[in-house]
């Protein structure tokens, strides 16, 4: 043995030293953690060969080892760590030596590259990662971080702390359309701390508060860590609850625990949503109170109005407050009590299929016994009630093909329940009201007549969908009528656009503001996954990019803002109109819904192309490409040197040696806590990508294979790398200000400044340890995977 340590610990520490070694000395990181890997190999290889290596295996043909075995202690149970007094044998660190393992390896890195990098199934969701960062990069080069700041510092300015308040929602609005944390802690150190230190802000807070809310977008979604932590613990999940069902006697995971043990980027950024508000709240709460102590040190600072007209404080309350809350409430209140509604008059014709029991019970004894313990006796006993019942109905209920009259029967009992306003015409009313309703409270002093009109537009809309507007009407005629009262809308709301554009906060918060909706929206509301969501963001950043670029060429951006109605068009004709124009009959109407909708295609990809030649031809798209570019291949890269490094962890039983050493914890909570501490370790020297891929893959197994729910699981260990990522000496964050820092700051200013949102951090993860409903939440609300 050699320093008296086992040899598998050896090669875990000349492993780790290499590692650190190649990301401390200056080489590039990707490059460095294969590089890590084959020279660990070499050397691991030629120390084995030599006989210096030795590990120290139990004997499993010992008797004592027979007696556990006789005693119902499971083989994956055993080991040196729980049973230290068992016999031990000599055996060398690759026992078919480095040949074979060296042959292994190289089979290994090929088919993990092929399917995680090249043609796998995780490729789709890896290519939202290139989507995300091109999205990020191009708002960032298009100075709307620059208009977000100025905005948002007019609007918190006047209030103790109020720049520290508008950097903390920057850094959240950013992180929700970037989030990149280096592309946001620098742009907000060169944009925001210069002018927090001429008002005299502390330089402590002023560091602090940019470093900390930068780093958001580590877990506000869409977040890159989120995706690339999702395309791992889906699969880490899915294993570790198929080999826990299996040693508990079970035949799957499905069977033990009653459900699909799945998890999905989507799920994440849903469970991630909370916990990412949860942290801004308190770093601005943070920021507010250091106001009131210390005024002297973040004092009010009055930067201008961001409203063309003075607005009074009950108009503000009632028109930006009261009139949302009315008018959203309202729609909420009659959508229960089925005044609003979906018209849908479609009927499957087919049955449903009858409900099974909640759980199976045709399982083995041992599986019985173990769902008993997880589920406990009462839910065991209601789901053999409720397979009794079946079986006495004649077994499950399989779906079969209904007749004329079932069919008929069915559309009237649909028919007679259905709501008299339907829900599209609800959320178009919804939005328009909102609209004339902000735009007066903006502008009380103008002419108020163009927004009645569209006001009384509202009105014949609802009053045209109860009164002339049935569920049996064809979408084309519903529309026609439709249009007389639209017109009049549209015609408001194009005078309330024109008022709207009049106040800087709305028009620099909302175009960017719709883009983040419609990316998350689609993502959290299930719509779809993150690929394409992260697609549309991509080419929505581009649109608003040459806008604003036009906007500064003081050239029209008519292009791009019909092109954005294109898009809008394009929805409504999609959500309306059956466009299924390769079916044997198609009506005149639907011929017509595809072409509007595929002129309207057209015309957005022709502003799109348009958007991209303005970046062009300006010098911007190029360095975004490049960028973009850059950050893709990193990431790549350390994805496939990982899988080297990781493959070479698991040759010479690194990683069942650690997976053991953590099994030997009796207590589940323990073994998190300890996976906790040293991720938040590593986090000083690695970046999230190393830890991502080169230690979650190697504790997965044991977090994920235990009663935790993984998306809690997840979401902790995303805020654990964020805290990392503060913390001195090595955190990154830390590392991007200090390089756009003005000389007056030094790095002993930023180090105290960020030791109370670290605190602060650890309080939030000590939240969600106790609150794990925080996390659970809004996906167990929505409800999709």
């Amino acid at each position: 043995m050699l320093f008296g340590l086992d040899g598998v610990e050896v090669g875990l520490i000349i492993v780790f030293l290499l590692l650190f070694g190649g990301i401390l000395s200056g080489f590039p990181v990707a490059f460095a953690i294969g590089g890590s890997g084959v020279i660990a190999f070499g050397l691991i290889a030629v120390l084995d060969n030599a006989g210096l290596l030795i590990h120290q295996a139990i004997d499993t043909s010992s008797a004592a080892y027979a007696d556990l075995i006789s005693a119902g202690v499971k083989i994956s149970d055993i080991s040196v760590f729980r049973y230290p007094e068992l016999p031990r044998i000599e055996v060398p660190v690759f026992p078919s030596g480095w040949e074979v393992a060296l042959d292994r390896n190289l089979s290994f890195i090929v088919n993990r590259i092929n399917e995680r990098v090249l043609a796998g199934a995780s490729i789709e969701t890896l290519l939202a990662v290139l989507m995300f960062v091109l999205m990020g990069i191009t708002l960032e080069r298009s100075r709307i971080a620059n208009d977000l700041l100025t905005t948002m510092a007019r609007v918190f300015g006047p209030l103790p702390g109020g720049l520290a308040v508008s950097i903390v929602f920057v850094g959240a609005f950013l992180a929700a359309s970037t989030g990149i944390v280096g592309a946001t802690v620098v742009t907000m150190g060169l944009l925001a701390l210069p002018t927090m230190l001429r008002n005299n802000y502390s330089p402590e807070l002023a560091t602090g508060v940019i470093a900390a809310s930068g780093t958001l977008g580590q877990i506000i979604p869409p977040s890159i860590v989120i995706v690339l932590l999702g395309t791992l613990a889906g699969d880490l999940y899915s294993t570790a609850q198929e080999a826990r069902a299996q040693s508990v006697g079970c035949s799957d995971a499905l069977t033990y625990l009653g459900e699909p043990a799945v998890v999905s980027v989507g799920t994440l950024f849903q469970a991630a949503l909370l916990p990412g508000i949860l942290l801004a709240v308190l770093y601005a709460l943070y920021a507010f109170g250091f106001a009131l102590l210390n005024p002297s040190k973040a004092p009010a600072v009055a930067l201008g109005r961001t409203n063309a007209e003075p607005v009074t404080r009950r108009g503000a309350f009632t028109w930006f407050l009261g009139a949302p809350i009315l008018i959203i409430g309202g729609a909420i209140l009659l959508t229960n009590v089925n005044i609003i509604g979906s018209q849908d008059l479609t009927i499957s014709s087919f049955s449903d299929v009858g409900e099974g029991a909640s759980l199976r019970t045709n399982v083995s004894d041992e599986c019985r016994e173990s769902m008993i313990a997880l589920h406990g006796q009462a839910a065991w006993d209601a789901a053999v009630v409720e397979q009794s019942k079946i079986d006495e109905a004649g077994g499950a209920t399989l779906s079969e093909r209904l007749s004329d009259e079932e069919l008929a029967q069915a559309r009237a009992d649909r028919l007679s329940g259905i709501a008299p306003i339907g829900s599209g015409v609800a959320v178009l009313v919804v939005l328009f009201s909102l609209i004339l309703t902000t735009a007066y409270g903006v502008s009380p002093s103008r002419d108020v007549r163009p927004l009645l009109i569209g006001a009384i537009g509202i009105l014949l809309m609802l009053l045209v969908d109860i009164i002339l507007i049935s569920p049996t009407m064809s979408n084309g005629v519903a529309w026609l009528l439709l249009a007389l009262p639209l017109g009049l809308v549209l015609i408001g709301c194009k005078n309330a656009i024109i008022r709207l554009a009049r106040n800087d906060l709305i028009r620099v918060v909302f175009p960017p503001l719709v883009l983040i909706v419609a990316v998350l929206g689609s993502i959290l509301g299930g719509i779809t996954n993150p690929t394409p969501a992260a697609a549309l963001g991509a080419a929505g950043a581009i649109m608003l990019a040459a806008y604003r670029k036009l906007k500064d060429l003081e050239r029209s951006g008519g292009v791009i803002i019909w092109s954005a109605f294109a898009i809008i068009i394009c929805i409504l004709i999609g959500v309306n109109f059956d466009l299924r124009i390769n079916n044997e009959a198609v009506s005149f109407e639907s011929w017509v819904a595809f072409i509007l909708a595929y002129s309207a295609y057209l015309y957005a990809l022709f502003g799109l192309l348009f958007g991209c030649w303005v970046l062009f031809a300006n010098g911007v798209l190029s360095p975004v490409v490049r960028e973009t570019a850059k950050v893709t291949s990193m990431v790549f890269t350390i994805l496939i040197g990982s899988q080297l490094l990781n493959l070479v962890v698991i040759s010479f039983g690194g990683e069942h040696y650690i997976q053991q050493f953590l099994k030997s914890f009796d207590n589940e909570y323990t073994v998190f806590l300890i996976v906790m501490l040293v991720l938040f370790i590593l986090g000083f020297v690695l970046d999230f990508l190393e830890i991502i891929y080169i230690v979650i893959p190697i504790v997965g197994p044991v977090i994920y294979g235990g009663s935790f729910d993984p998306k809690w699981v997840t979401i902790m260990i995303a805020v654990n790398l964020q805290t990392s990522f503060l913390t001195p000496p090595f955190g990154f964050a830390l590392f991007y200000l200090r390089g756009v820092a003005p000389a007056g700051i030094t790095t002993a200013h930023i180090y105290r400044g960020i030791i109370p949102f670290v605190i602060i951090q650890v309080v939030g993860l000590g939240i969600f340890w106790f609150f794990p409903g925080i996390v659970t939440i809004v996906p167990d609300l929505i409800g999709v995977n």
